[in-house]
């Protein structure tokens, strides 16, 4: 871990390349009429790996930002798992441990997804309790309901339980490919799938629903965003607005990099790029 320590102070000193995400971050704030007051890091070794001779470690690196904008301070939190080999008593292949979206199969067409709905159902109605959604992405941020399955890529599957704490009802099983639901040993593609909620936000009009909104800023607690991130018409990940920050903007929780409090925009993830799009979704 002591090697590990100087391979982070070297590279976010010396490495500008390797860290571009931090100077985006660095550059958001300066947007928002923020800074950085304090950041600490903690990091776990989760695993080791061994094969011809070489050892394979992985971690996860626990960042906490003490942020002041204005007059209101708040903490942002962020947890990403890395990986590395020992050469020669250095770090080296250091890089974010690779996840691939296991939840997906069948739903590979770009194309909406159909769902069917049932007429005599086109005018209930659910209370949104958006207290409840937030309570529990705030409980659960950073940790696993064991009542529910968990993803290698695990931000709509989180999403999905935000929404459900909220009273949201479920419909469509035992066909996956229809409506939102979970149930102990199986699931629909909305649930798991952001490709497959975005749209199904979209196409609800009975039960569990999305009002799209065309700004960031009309969203509230409980709300849902979406985000395209290459601009290709292919949803990649979910989150749920939290709370707002000094200038009225909107702060999320999300799974797979675990995060609790992140700036809406995502600018500073490493899979970000100029052609990002959005989906503002308020529920309910």
């Amino acid at each position: 871990m002591k090697k590990l320590k100087k391979w982070w102070i070297d590279t976010f000193y010396e490495d500008r390349e390797e860290t571009s995400w931090w100077l985006r971050k660095k550059q958001l704030f300066e947007k928002r009429n923020a800074e950085i007051i304090r950041i600490t890091g903690k990091g776990a070794l989760t695993s080791k790996r061994s094969y011809d001779k070489n050892n394979i470690y992985e971690y996860n690196i626990h960042l906490t930002f003490f942020i002041k904008q204005n007059n209101y301070f708040y903490i942002e939190e962020k947890i990403t798992p890395y990986q590395f080999r020992i050469k020669n008593g250095n770090v080296t292949d250091h890089k974010e441990v690779p996840r691939i979206d296991v939840t997906d199969e069948g739903t590979n067409d770009f194309n909406r997804p159909q769902y069917t709905f049932h007429k005599q159902d086109e005018n209930e109605r659910f209370s949104y309790n958006r207290h409840a959604a937030v309570q529990y992405a705030e409980r659960w941020w950073n940790d696993y309901n064991p009542e529910y399955e968990t993803f290698t890529v695990d931000c709509t599957n989180f999403v999905s339980q935000c929404l459900r704490a909220g009273g949201a009802p479920m419909r469509g099983q035992p066909d996956r490919n229809k409506g939102w639901w979970y149930t102990g040993s199986n699931w629909s593609y909305s649930w798991s799938v952001a490709h497959s909620l975005r749209w199904y936000l979209s196409g609800s009009t009975i039960g569990l629903k999305g009002n799209e909104k065309e700004k960031a800023n009309e969203l509230l607690p409980g709300d849902i965003i979406c985000y395209d991130f290459q601009g290709d018409g292919r949803w990649d990940h979910t989150t749920i607005v939290v709370t707002h920050d000094a200038e009225g903007m909107p702060l999320v929780n999300a799974h797979t990099d675990n995060s609790r409090h992140r700036y809406w925009s995502y600018e500073d993830s490493t899979a970000w790029t100029p052609n990002i799009q959005y989906k503002f979704f308020q529920i309910g």
